[in-house]
């Protein structure tokens, strides 16, 4: 690893938001490829999902996110479901944040497309009752979308338009249908 990759990593655990965030945006540029340091920071990553600050969690789940595409050993496997649950986040905008960034997990590979459409079915259902759940719900079609956009199958549209159908509002059915809508 780097010297700078472990700084960076060391940086996100910082109470100075300038240095958190200048390190949280120089790992997902660096996590954008595959690379070789996925597992020397996968473990420590995946503690951080239950970090008491929001935002060590926030990140920690959006880089362990963009690690998806460096794991051979598909330890995504065992700990998609911590993911999952921070989803439930206490504060809204770090379960926003690690929803919007499931659908790297997605375009993993097959093996980590099953786990993470199931979870994604399973959450659609259950936002239904939540605070902020239209929005959730939207989050997840819009997961959903990102990940047909790479991965091209079927499946995975079945699955939205499968979901989009349960939504008893209208609108928000609309809403969401929207964005499976080709654009001209």
């Amino acid at each position: 690893m780097e010297p700078q990759t472990q700084i960076n990593l060391t940086a996100i655990y910082s109470e100075d938001r300038g240095s958190q965030n200048s390190a949280f945006h120089d790992l997902i540029l660096e996590t954008d490829q595959p690379v070789p340091w996925a597992y020397d920071a996968w473990d420590e990553l995946v503690i951080a999902l239950k970090h008491r600050d929001n935002h060590v969690r926030a990140i920690a789940a959006q880089v362990l996110c963009n690690l998806a595409k460096s794991d051979p050993q598909k330890r995504m496997l065992r700990d998609f479901p911590a993911l999952l649950t921070l989803t439930h986040d206490e504060r809204y905008v770090t379960a926003r944040h690690c929803m919007q960034a499931l659908w790297k997990v997605g375009v993993a590979g097959k093996d980590q497309l099953k786990p993470y459409l199931d979870g994604l079915t399973a959450r659609f259902a259950e936002c239904a009752t939540e605070k902020n759940g239209t929005l959730t719900r939207y989050d997840i079609c819009q997961s959903l979308k990102n990940t047909y956009d790479v991965v091209r199958d079927e499946a995975i549209k079945e699955t939205a338009l499968r979901l989009i159908e349960t939504e008893p509002d209208l609108k928000y059915r609309k809403k969401y249908a929207g964005l499976w809508k080709s654009k001209a």
